[in-house]
């Protein structure tokens, strides 16, 4: 990135314990999509939610990300390659790479200087694809209060480039062939403490403290709290996936 916002590595820790992972089949459909199975790189990787999952179906993930802190928070595994780089500049030799997938990540990128690097290290037919996910399908009571939370309290403190994933990256022209994912959505059996441990995660929530003090994000917690009912007991909570994804002619 040309200027790096840095959101998230204060609380580094805390996104690689509550940050959902990516549904296996996500990760499969990219080996078979992208021309050959060699070389993946993860772009703004995090904590490596995507990278773990690619590593199941790529001989070598290179795995990056401009916060250093996220990085040490990745978790290690043998065909994963951690390093800290900027989805712009990567370093890595031209048509080098099968895929590139950058997963909650690409709204942060300067797009421009991206996909040049994009179209630098692809292989041809290789295969870009931009992951992102904003509210949780529609259930009940707790999913309604965490919606109010996103979109009417934090409503002010979400940084612009939010405004991409609000909008499922339809604003995102993707200068490469256009390919066309299937329906994918993370899934998750959770206890309310990882429900609030993930909203946490959240860099609005950062400013929300930094403006208003913590009562906001304490509010939607008791709220949160008096609609699950046992805090042991498990919900399954959903986010259906926004995949923009295309391949070098």
């Amino acid at each position: 990135m040309s200027a790096f916002k840095d959101h998230f590595s204060s609380h580094a820790a805390a996104y690689a314990a509550y940050r959902p992972a990516y549904p296996p089949e996500l990760a499969a459909w990219l080996g078979i999509v992208a021309p050959a199975t060699k070389t993946a790189l993860d772009v703004g990787c995090g904590s490596g939610q995507l990278s773990l999952q690619l590593a199941g179906h790529f001989d070598r993930v290179i795995a990056t990300d401009p916060s250093a802190q996220q990085i040490a928070s990745a978790t290690p595994h043998p065909r994963i390659d951690y390093r800290v780089a900027s989805a712009e500049a990567s370093g890595l030799p031209d048509g080098s790479v099968d895929l590139i997938a950058a997963a909650q990540a690409a709204h942060w990128f300067d797009l421009p200087a991206f996909f040049a690097e994009t179209a630098r290290l692809l292989r041809p037919g290789g295969v870009v694809a931009l992951i992102s996910y904003a509210g949780m399908a529609p259930q009940g009571e707790v999913e309604a209060i965490v919606e109010r939370f996103r979109v009417e309290t934090l409503a002010e403190h979400w940084p612009p480039e939010r405004a991409l994933v609000e909008n499922g990256y339809r604003d995102i022209h993707l200068p490469f062939d256009p390919i066309e994912a299937p329906a994918f959505s993370i899934e998750v059996r959770w206890p309310l403490a990882a429900l609030i441990g993930y909203l946490d995660t959240w860099s609005a929530v950062r400013a929300l403290e930094r403006g208003t003090g913590r009562a906001p994000f304490d509010a939607v917690v008791a709220d949160l709290t008096r609609a699950w009912g046992d805090p042991a007991d498990i919900r399954t909570i959903r986010w259906p996936l926004t995949i923009l994804a295309g391949r070098n002619s």
